[in-house]
């Protein structure tokens, strides 16, 4: 018998590997900021991609300064976020007549929109306890150092080491897209 643990990761990895990356991009390109063009688009998903399948369920989460509570992570939420990307193609399919990744950005919306029900409005949830993928990509998004530059408009680098040189100069200005 397989150890539960190396179950999961298995499952985890099935699930990684049916996510479709042209739908997937197809949901970045309606739930992403439109500033970020399609180059920063790309990356956005890619880097989502690489997150998704370097998770490990119950692995020991990082804890803030000062709290000793020791935090794991939950379960994959690789199995139930490609079932909602086939669901979502499988939406057009069936509205539409033709699959999502070759509707318009307005149909696109519409049908995310209505994936997405009456979930809850508020602040977005911790990336892997997203109820649905598309906030699952637009929380891993928003917690990326390209969100707060694009926030800012500044190239501030959150996470990064910078000179302490550099300490009390301005972030330079991110360059604007033509």
């Amino acid at each position: 018998m397989l150890p539960l643990p190396f179950v999961a990761r298995r499952f985890h990895r099935l699930a990684v590997l049916a996510l479709d990356p042209v739908l997937l991009r197809a949901l970045g390109g309606v739930m992403l900021p439109a500033e970020l063009g399609p180059g920063g688009t790309e990356r956005a998903v890619a880097e989502f991609e690489r997150w998704l399948a370097g998770y490990r369920e119950g692995a020991e989460i990082l804890h803030g300064y000062g709290s000793s509570e020791i935090r794991h992570t939950g379960p994959s939420p690789a199995l139930r976020w490609s079932a909602q990307l086939i669901e979502l193609d499988s939406a057009a399919r069936r509205i539409h007549g033709a699959a999502f990744v070759t509707r318009d950005r307005v149909e696109r919306e519409e049908l995310v929109r209505a994936a997405l029900g009456a979930a809850p409005a508020g602040g977005l949830p911790q990336v892997d306890r997203a109820p649905h993928i598309a906030v699952g990509l637009l929380a891993h998004f928003y917690a990326s150092a390209a969100a707060h530059d694009l926030c800012y408009e500044a190239r501030i680098g959150k996470g990064t080491c910078r000179p302490l040189a550099d300490a009390p100069k301005r972030p330079l200005p991110l360059a604007r897209r033509s």
